[in-house]
């Protein structure tokens, strides 16, 4: 049994699904989509350069976006935008943040001024009993079928240790491409789900056509991981230029990584330099084709609008 309210309760939406920020892919009209379509959406903040195309863009959203969204903030030090972000979430009161990479308190102590909920990106118990006992109001929690950044940790395994051990509502964030797969997530007691790959390719995404034709045509064998872009293991489609260029750190980048004097600003480096790369593939015509996905890419034929897909997973 789910633990406390579901996400329909929490948000006060249609269904439980959060359409997922995607880094480069989630924008304002797939939000606005989400919502419409009885769901709600969230974005990564630096899928904006600076602190005034965010603010445009919540200003958009708060205009624009009939129910709630949310904002994803990277808040670890590789971030160098964080507090900026932050104050602009609680300027703007966005519905809800969702942290990843590093500790939420300085983001739940300032967004709970201002009524703005905070769920968290987790990928076991024990860090999960950490930022509930920091007052998170909900627990992302990220198995090892994510798309992006996973988990160690199944979501058969994962979600009823979280629920069974935990006081707060369990998002589950992976493994999703269809309804019974939702139905699955929801029968071990998550509070809802948290979905993106398969919304890569709506119509409703500005990414390239070939970003979005590739996540129709290649399936789950064709996702590997790499540590080479961020730092820490991401999924990505396994296209030929991934596979010349390798998915490991080679000898100086392990060195650089895990040296005392060095790590702090080869890291921040290299999720730079990985970014960059993830968007010049993603919005220009380039053969080097480094692109984002999950394994549930396999449950996408063809391009179509969020409303549409959310009806799928919602009934089936």
């Amino acid at each position: 049994m789910k633990k406390g309210k579901s996400l329909t309760e929490i948000l006060n939406i249609k269904y439980p699904i959060i359409l997922a920020p995607m880094f480069l892919v989630s924008n304002v009209a797939m939000l606005v989509a989400a919502s419409k379509a009885g769901i709600t959406g969230c974005v990564p903040a630096l899928n904006y350069r600076t602190i005034e195309e965010f603010k445009v863009a919540l200003k958009e959203l708060k205009s624009t976006c009939k129910g709630p969204f949310g904002i994803n903030l990277i808040v670890n030090k590789s971030n160098f935008l964080y507090k900026e972000q932050l104050k602009a979430c609680c300027e703007y009161q966005v519905d809800y943040i969702i942290t990843s990479l590093g500790s939420p308190e300085e983001t739940i102590n300032m967004a709970h001024k201002v009524g703005v909920k905070v769920f968290c990106d987790v990928v076991n118990l024990a860090y999960a009993k950490k930022v509930e006992g920091l007052g998170a109001d909900a627990l992302i929690a990220v198995n090892k079928e994510a798309g992006g950044h996973f988990g160690p940790t199944s979501y058969q395994e994962l979600i009823p240790e979280l629920v069974n051990n935990c006081n707060i509502p369990v998002i589950s964030a992976g493994g999703v491409g269809n309804h019974e797969q939702m139905q699955q997530m929801i029968n071990l007691g998550a509070a809802g789900i948290s979905v993106g790959s398969i919304f890569i390719a709506s119509a409703e995404s500005d990414v390239l056509d070939e970003y979005k034709e590739a996540c129709v045509s290649y399936g789950a064998k064709d996702i590997t991981f790499t540590n080479k872009l961020s730092g820490s293991d991401c999924t990505v489609i396994n296209t030929l230029y991934v596979q010349e260029m390798g998915t490991q750190q080679n000898r100086l980048e392990k060195f650089l990584s895990k040296n005392k004097r060095f790590k702090k600003w080869f890291k921040a480096f290299t999720f730079y330099r990985g970014m960059k790369k993830f968007q010049k593939a993603a919005f220009s015509a380039t053969y080097k084709t480094v692109w984002c996905a999950g394994p549930s890419i396999e449950y996408v034929k063809s391009i179509r609008p969020v409303a549409e897909i959310v009806n799928d997973l919602v009934n089936g």
